[in-house]
C-alpha cells in the first residue's frame, strides 16, 4: 500500500515514474526481502513490557527463533534489564521512538527528539533500525529519520494482535500469510494499555508458539539485520498521516 501527500502526487504527475522509483530507493521503508531462503523476520513493537517480554523470550528461545524488538523509550529507560536480556539472548533492537506519537502530527525537533531520546535509552544495543509509531509517516518525517541515518522497517505480514485474542486466529493467520522473507508485525506490549481491551499479550504468547510450532523445519527465523543480508530488501514510500 502506498499512501502519497500532495506534494509527492504532484511531483509524481511532473516527472512521472523516475519519481516514483528514486523516491522510494532515497525514502522507501524495507516491507520484506526477495531472497529464496526460507526465512522470515519476526518483529515485536511497543515493549519492552515486565510481564510478557520475558514470557515471549522463552518461547523464541524454545524455537531456536531470533527477533526483532523495536522498543519505546520509555519502557526500555524502566526495564533496562530487559533490554539487555534481548541483546543477550541475540535478539535485535531497534527505536520505535520514546512515547509513540503520531509523526506526522508533531514537529521535526520533537520527531528528532523522541528518536535520540529512545536511541539513549536502547544504548548501547540499540540498531538504526526504526519503526514509525502506528506507521505513520509523511515526507518530513521520512526525510528525518534519513538525516539521522535511520532505516524505516516496515512489515508484510500482520496478525492483528491489537485487535484480537484469538490465538488460534492469529497463528493460523501467519501460518497462511509467512513467505520467504517476510516481515513479521507483532506486538509484546499495548503502548495505550488504557484505551485497549487486548493489553493481555497472553494469547499472542500463545499465537507465537503455535505458530512456531507448526512451521518447525520448514521456516527459520532471524533478526531483520540477518534478513537484510540473504537476498534483495523490497523498498516503498509509504506516506500515511491518519
Amino acid at each position: 500500500m502506498m499512501h502519497h501527500t500532495p506534494v509527492f502526487s504532484s511531483l509524481k504527475k511532473i516527472l512521472g515514474g523516475p519519481i516514483t522509483l528514486l523516491a522510494g530507493e532515497i525514502l522507501g521503508a524495507i516491507t520484506h526481502v526477495a531472497t529464496p531462503d526460507p526465512v522470515a523476520a519476526l518483529t515485536f513493537d511497543d515493549g519492552p513490557n515486565p510481564k510478557f517480554t520475558p514470557c515471549l523470550l522463552d518461547i523464541l528461545e524454545k524455537h531456536k527463533a531470533r527477533a526483532t524488538f523495536f522498543m519505546l523509550g520509555e519502557n526500555a529507560q524502566r526495564y533496562p534489564q530487559l533490554v539487555q536480556r534481548v541483546a543477550r539472548a541475540g535478539h535485535a533492537i531497534g527505536n520505535h521512538s520514546w512515547n509513540h506519537p503520531e509523526f506526522p502530527s508533531i514537529t521535526g525537533r520533537e520527531r528528532r527528539a523522541q528518536i535520540r531520546r529512545c536511541a539513549k535509552a536502547i544504548a548501547p544495543h540499540g540498531q538504526r533500525l526504526f519503526r514509525p509509531p502506528y506507521g505513520y509517516q509523511n515526507i518530513a518525517s521520512c526525510i528525518d529519520l534519513l538525516w539521522l541515518g535511520y532505516q524505516v522497517i516496515y512489515w508484510n505480514t500482520v496478525a492483528d494482535d491489537w485487535c484480537t485474542d484469538d490465538a488460534e486466529w492469529m497463528a493460523a493467520r501467519l501460518v497462511n500469510q509467512v513467505r520467504p522473507g517476510s516481515i513479521v508485525l507483532l506486538h509484546d506490549n499495548i503502548c495505550s494499555a488504557s484505551k485497549s481491551p487486548y493489553f493481555d499479550r497472553g494469547p499472542l504468547l500463545k499465537a507465537v508458539d503455535m505458530f512456531l510450532e507448526r512451521l518447525q523445519g520448514s521456516f527459520h527465523f532471524i533478526t531483520i539485520p540477518e534478513l537484510l543480508r540473504t537476498g534483495r530488501p523490497h523498498q516503498s514510500l509509504i506516506l500515511q498521516d491518519h
